[in-house]
């Protein structure tokens, strides 16, 4: 039995866990923060979000000195692809970042543990390494993340059916890659793939892409997406697989009612996430999950059990890595016993294709249901002079209002640096503004932040470069 006592005993040093250890260090408590991993970061940092950005930029750098590069006056002969190279630069990103994470909790006194965790009593964590030691604490947070969700009749082999995680490393171009799903994850690593010269299949279950984003914008995106080559089977559903030694076959059952085969070289399931409990014991203490495998949560990111709370990838809401550094902020303040909440109205989520397709709030089918009568204002990014000057003219900024008000409830951007965009956007909103505030906001000329101001004009019908 450890002679330690804590105040705050966290589960995971991914985003949500790390940043909670940082901020209750910060408030005074005594921290310790149990990591299963060598690298500390959790699937963001070190499988997720920024090697994929890493890919990413680096493909649409390749991708614009073939395609790009002469338009602008610059001559490249003999362009070719070291991919060694490139994976090369990409681990040295994470390197960098998982390592800043350590310094970081090095510097805010957080005590680290690598181990997996196992939760025997509200007061008490084993940690399991090597050795087996125990933690007692005051307080318990589980921020252990999600793993990749498989299908039943696509179970991940590592080789030839992989997940997010073997797709980041591919030693070799595929030759053709078949991406089932068409969320974020399928369509960012499927557009790396096919920059870098795959031929890119995706097939999606759901009649459209990005189910979840405004259905005008994502209608777009894929527009775009298939002139650059990526190939789209929407309504499909795969219904069996034969794997052999150097290729995978899939049946799918296409939206006509026809059954179809096809043949590639990888097949990457990009399906969702679903929340990484395993081992920690907690229905053994009677913390109850729902039928998703989600740790129940209050308001106050408190479980079933006193004492235990939960943030991130294990609660309900969506998987991202800023709402759970949110959660993570809030809970630890909470602990401390403070006053804090997050507002999840003002969440934003991206989707790091190029162009990029970034939203805040409801989209505008969202708000035909919850408003009595809306009002909403878009600008084509091919009318922004900063765009035309940059040869990005792809997308639109939409913005949605509730007419009586004239307050924003949901904005929607597809375009170059959409990712940056929407953070004006998050920001009024966050403070209950007006497409009116936007539009008497004085924005920088030329630059692309314009076509928000422009939308928020289209909101009254004050438009004016459109």
């Amino acid at each position: 039995m450890s002679d330690k006592t804590y105040d705050l005993v966290i589960i995971g040093a991914g985003p949500g866990g790390y940043v909670a250890a940082i901020r209750a260090a910060q408030l005074g408590l005594r921290v310790a923060c149990i990591e299963k991993e060598k690298n500390l970061g959790g699937t963001c940092l070190r499988v997720g979000c920024i090697p994929s950005k890493a890919l990413l930029d680096s493909s649409e750098l390749y991708a614009q000195a073939k395609q790009k590069f002469s338009t602008h006056g610059i001559v490249v002969d003999n362009i070719s692809l070291d991919l060694k190279k490139m994976l090369k630069r990409k681990e040295k990103v994470v390197k960098t970042l998982t390592g800043g994470v350590a310094s970081l909790l090095k510097k805010n006194k957080v005590e680290r543990l690598q181990g997996t965790a196992k939760i025997i009593s509200p007061n008490c964590v084993e940690v399991l390494n090597d050795t087996s030691s125990r933690l007692n604490t005051t307080s318990i947070l589980v921020a252990s993340g999600s793993v990749p969700a498989e299908l039943p009749f696509l179970p991940f082999d590592g080789e030839r059916i992989v997940c997010s995680t073997e797709a980041l490393s591919f030693s070799t171009v595929p030759s053709r890659l078949i991406v089932i799903g068409a969320g974020p994850i399928g369509l960012e690593l499927g557009s790396v793939w096919s920059r870098l010269g795959s031929q890119v299949l995706v097939v999606e279950a759901m009649e459209r892409i990005v189910a979840g984003a405004d259905v005008e914008l994502s209608t777009q995106l894929q527009k775009v997406l298939e002139k650059q080559g990526i190939e789209f089977k929407l309504g499909a559903s795969v219904k069996a697989a034969t794997v052999g030694d150097k290729d995978v076959s899939i049946e799918i059952a296409l939206a006509s009612g026809e059954t179809v085969t096809e043949t590639a070289d990888r097949i990457l399931v990009a399906v969702g996430r679903k929340p990484y409990t395993d081992g920690l014991g907690l229905e053994d203490i009677g913390v109850i999950c729902d039928e998703r495998g989600c740790i129940n949560v209050n308001d106050q990111f408190q479980t079933t059990v006193p004492g235990i709370y939960a943030i991130g990838d294990v609660v309900s809401g969506p998987m991202l890595a800023h709402k759970a550094e949110e959660e993570g902020l809030a809970c630890a303040e909470i602990i401390a016993g403070q006053v804090s909440q997050v507002n999840y109205q003002a969440i934003p989520s991206v989707v790091y294709t190029w162009p990029e397709l970034a939203s805040v709030g409801l989209t505008e089918e969202q708000a035909l249901e919850d408003y009595e009568e809306i009002a909403s204002g878009r600008f084509p990014f091919m009318a922004n002079g900063r765009a035309r000057a940059a040869d990005d003219c792809d997308g639109l900024v939409k913005i949605i209002t509730d007419k009586k008000t004239d307050r924003i409830i949901g904005v929607h951007i597809l375009g170059a640096r959409a990712s940056d965009l929407i953070a004006e956007a998050t920001i009024v909103m966050e403070f209950g503004g007006s497409a009116e505030d936007i539009a008497r906001t004085c924005h920088a000329h030329p630059t692309f932040s314009e076509t928000i101001k422009e939308a928020a004009l289209d909101v009254a019908g004050r438009v004016i470069h459109k």
